[in-house]
């Protein structure tokens, strides 16, 4: 985490406004509202905007499987150091089929043993976007070799996204919701 506590608080409940309590409403009927929405109502406009594209990338009209995309997303939040989307996507990998080792994987990246060679174009890709925000021409054809054209955009998207969502968090301060344990590897940044 990069900061300790928040720059921008989150907007508590009893301060909501009808337009904000309207964006909300479908994430209070499956539950809490996590605290990077609470602190995103802040701009409602924005928050929309937000909430539709985000709805994309974590739909199945992204053509990457749930698996993949949950590669890409998490190891664009390490990349970021990004300790809050790194913490809500953990387990949602887990339900999209990663492993724990897996997941410890993502870390250490594309050459890490043990990683199949889709897996592999997929996070050299990611690598590629968060470092160049270009991906190169060797691994794109690598890509390729594993993904359709269509898929391939998805990871851009994806990857684009999460950047972008990591920005947020770490800019913002969005400190992690309740119950939750920062990893250590993402401790102090």
């Amino acid at each position: 985490m990069r900061l300790t506590k928040p720059r921008i608080a989150p907007v508590a409940e009893g301060d909501w406004t009808d337009e904000q309590r309207e964006l909300v409403a479908p994430m209070a009927d499956r539950g809490a509202i996590l605290n990077i929405f609470r602190t995103f109502l802040n701009k409602p406009a924005a928050m929309k905007g937000f909430l539709g594209w985000g709805s994309y990338i974590l739909s199945k009209k992204n053509s990457l499987p749930a698996r993949e995309r949950e590669i890409v997303i998490l190891r664009i939040g390490y990349l970021c150091k990004a300790g809050y989307e790194w913490t809500q996507h953990v387990p949602i990998g887990q339900r999209a089929g990663l492993t724990d080792a897996e997941i410890a994987r993502i870390k250490a990246g594309a050459d890490a043993p043990g990683w199949s060679a889709a897996d592999a174009a997929l996070i050299r890709a990611t690598d590629d976007l968060h470092h160049q925000q270009f991906v190169t021409e060797p691994s794109w054809a690598d890509l390729l070799k594993h993904f359709d054209q269509g898929q391939a955009m998805d990871l851009v998207f994806t990857a684009g996204q999460y950047t972008q969502v990591s920005m947020l968090l770490n800019s913002f301060g969005v400190q992690l919701d309740e119950g939750q344990t920062l990893d250590p590897d993402l401790k102090g940044f």
